[in-house]
């Protein structure tokens, strides 16, 4: 049976840190949605992943009216979202029971809508190496000197041991199926942290510096640069 291939893209954030009227996945990078630069990246990878889009339920219509106004024509499904980011990504898992035609051979990868510089290249490495190892957890190393707070005050700690989380978050989808049916905890910080809960070991796949995470307004004027600079 080949391998089926799926990206969740779950674009709940808000404007709030952005200081906008609007949620952050809208603005506009270069001209267009910060959320279709997204979904380009994921739609121009090399397997071609069906795309399920979660968006917050009262965001679908505003999405409905940007596609139309930018001529949008990518093909991707949309799910409503939930409370918190875990319930979101649940929603999105659920429509994958029709269209996954088996659980073993499927491949998910769940990415931030807000992390549109995410290189393609990145994207097919996490499919091929969750392919392999079962999962493919994207992060960087930390460049900066790290110290960890503690009821004591705090202490240095080792950088070579200090990863910096991304997305694309990428898993086996029987493996992130049953990761799912836990029960909600705070400690769940992203799908990694979920999937560990169910006993399952995170392999982490080198990620990229420049796959940001779009929150601050300052973000916004790097990733136009960043863009028009890689255009050329």
């Amino acid at each position: 049976m080949p391998n089926q291939y799926f990206a969740i893209i779950v674009a709940g954030g808000s404007g709030k840190r952005m200081h906008s009227s609007i949620p952050k996945q809208f603005l506009l990078l270069n001209g267009k949605p910060i959320l279709m630069h997204t979904i380009e990246k994921f739609h121009k990878s090399s397997y071609h992943p069906e795309i399920v889009l979660v968006l917050s339920e009262s965001d679908i219509e505003l999405w409905h009216e940007l596609t139309k106004k930018h001529q949008f024509s990518i093909p991707h499904k949309i799910v409503p979202g939930g409370a918190e980011r875990f319930f979101s990504v649940k929603n999105g898992l659920a429509i994958l029971d029709d269209l996954a035609s088996q659980e073993e051979s499927a491949i998910v990868a769940i990415h931030d809508a807000v992390r549109p510089l995410v290189s393609i290249s990145t994207i097919d490495r996490s499919y091929e190496t969750a392919k392999k190892h079962g999962n493919a957890v994207t992060a960087v190393a930390s460049r900066d000197s790290v110290r960890l707070q503690n009821q004591n005050g705090n202490q240095s700690v080792s950088r070579e041991n200090v990863y910096l989380i991304q997305t694309p978050q990428t898993f086996n989808y029987k493996q992130l199926k049953q990761a799912y049916l836990n029960k909600y905890n705070t400690n769940f910080t992203d799908d990694a942290s979920v999937v560990e809960a169910s006993g399952y070991s995170i392999f982490i796949e080198e990620g990229d510096q420049f796959n940001i995470k779009i929150t601050f307004p300052e973000d916004i004027i790097f990733a136009e640069s960043f863009l028009k600079l890689n255009e050329k």
